[in-house]
């Protein structure tokens, strides 16, 4: 028994090794979160988004970027946060998931886009346990940088399920 959770230990530190690499920070309320850089397309400041009958909450709507009609969901409401007013520092950040063996693009807004860090495998830890009653499965996992933990996110986990959102729209 114990050689098999060394075995799941030596694992899970090599998954959060290959983890490491850069990540795009930014706020939402007072929290710091990072997402892959790979998985960002473009950063683009917050524009009129036209509302969708019948999407979920967090659904705002869709845009027109450059004659492509995207998708954009708001982060504070898909997490549950009180949503905010839109500010100078609030942006659109298009990003591109995978669902079924399919690209999409995306946006998502965020309250302000922090900077691009370079995280460390070794800054990286799991996800904390909440019990079955929280999933933490979109979380890849707490990126320490300096004295604050950054939540780093898998957008293809936190976006999963809302294939209604490109049926149509891609």
């Amino acid at each position: 028994m114990s050689e098999t959770n060394a075995q799941s230990e030596r694992y899970g530190d090599r998954a959060l090794l290959e983890r490491e690499g850069k990540y795009l920070t930014f706020a939402l309320a007072n929290e710091q979160y990072g997402l892959e850089i790979l998985k960002v397309r473009e950063i683009i400041g917050y524009i009129n988004v036209t509302a969708v009958p019948q999407t979920p909450g967090y659904v705002k709507g869709v845009i027109n970027l450059r004659g492509q009609v995207i998708p954009v969901v708001d982060l504070r409401t898909k997490f549950g946060m009180e949503t905010a007013e839109v500010t100078d520092q609030t942006c659109i950040i298009v990003v591109e998931i995978q669902q079924d063996d399919r690209t999409f693009s995306t946006g998502i807004v965020v309250d302000s886009v922090q900077e691009v860090l370079d995280v460390d495998g070794q800054s990286i830890e799991p996800a904390p346990q909440f019990g079955s009653a929280v999933e933490t499965d979109f979380i890849l996992g707490m990126g320490k940088v300096g004295d604050s933990v950054k939540i780093l996110l898998d957008i293809d986990k936190v976006l999963a399920g809302d294939a209604l959102l490109h049926a149509g729209l891609s």
